[in-house]
């Protein structure tokens, strides 16, 4: 239900479709995609952590997103939404190849 709810944000957003839905469900993505992607990337944290640090981490990198977009003078809601999905791609994309990485039987040599 979470991920059809951020899908439908992240595309009524890029769509640029006037819906009274649209804000709420693009600050759902936006919040949502960064959140779960470090969320996973921090699997040893007790819940409550983890979704304090995962939250914490959503902002941090929305922040960091808006800041760079407004000091590049290339602000546009677009290029945030696809900024944000690139990013928590990225840090998803990195914890599935950290986790592949370390189930692969290691050679030693004697």
């Amino acid at each position: 239900m979470a991920v059809a709810m951020g899908a439908v944000g992240a595309m009524l957003a890029l769509t640029d479709i006037a819906s009274p839905l649209r804000g709420p469900l693009t600050l759902f993505f936006l919040l949502a995609a960064p959140g779960a992607a470090i969320g996973a990337a921090l699997r040893g944290l007790d819940p409550w952590g983890r979704i304090v640090t995962s939250v914490s981490g959503a902002v941090a990198v929305n922040l960091l997103v808006a800041q760079a977009l407004l000091a590049l003078h290339m602000w546009s809601v677009r290029g945030g939404v696809v900024a944000i999905t690139v990013i928590g791609s990225l840090i998803y994309l990195l914890v599935l190849v950290r986790r592949l990485h370390g189930r692969t039987p290691t050679r030693r040599t004697s």
